[in-house]
């Protein structure tokens, strides 16, 4: 589903709007459209695909939103997104239950829960953001995303 959906809820938004963080401090399109993207390696890197995306320099490390940074184009998020996301599908069908089961501890931190839990936690996430961006949308002046 958020597969389909990113491509979805990013279509028609310009370069410009979105970078447009409408006076406030929120992430703009641009940056949780990266994120999204960034998730997406990063999980498939937890299940053995060792690939980045071409803005990994910008959101690598979990970086947040940087204020004099132009984020690449929408397209080049969705290119990266189209890249990587039947390889990740795949790796979710093989995955084992041993994988599942075992503990996920993030590196410099006191912190570590099964795969499993992360790996759903990673999965309403990129909801959360597609929704973010489905405001964003109807904010900018944008028509809703289409579902169909």
């Amino acid at each position: 589903m958020h597969t389909d959906y990113f491509s979805k809820v990013i279509d028609g938004i310009s370069d410009k709007d979105a970078h447009n963080r409408l006076n406030s401090k929120a992430n703009h399109v641009a940056w949780l459209a990266g994120s999204l993207v960034q998730e997406r390696f990063e999980t498939a890197r937890l299940l053995g695909i060792d690939r980045k995306p071409a803005a990994d320099e910008l959101f690598k490390n979990h970086q947040g939103i940087k204020d004099d940074v132009t984020y690449p184009s929408l397209t080049e998020f969705k290119k990266d997104w189209i890249t990587i996301s039947p390889l990740l599908r795949t790796a979710f069908l093989n995955v084992s239950t041993e994988k599942l089961d075992s503990t996920f501890t993030m590196q410099g931190e006191n912190f570590s829960m099964p795969y499993f839990d992360l790996f759903a936690f990673m999965m309403y996430r990129e909801a959360n953001c597609i929704g973010q961006i489905v405001l964003y949308r109807r904010l900018l002046g944008y028509e809703p995303m289409k579902y169909m």
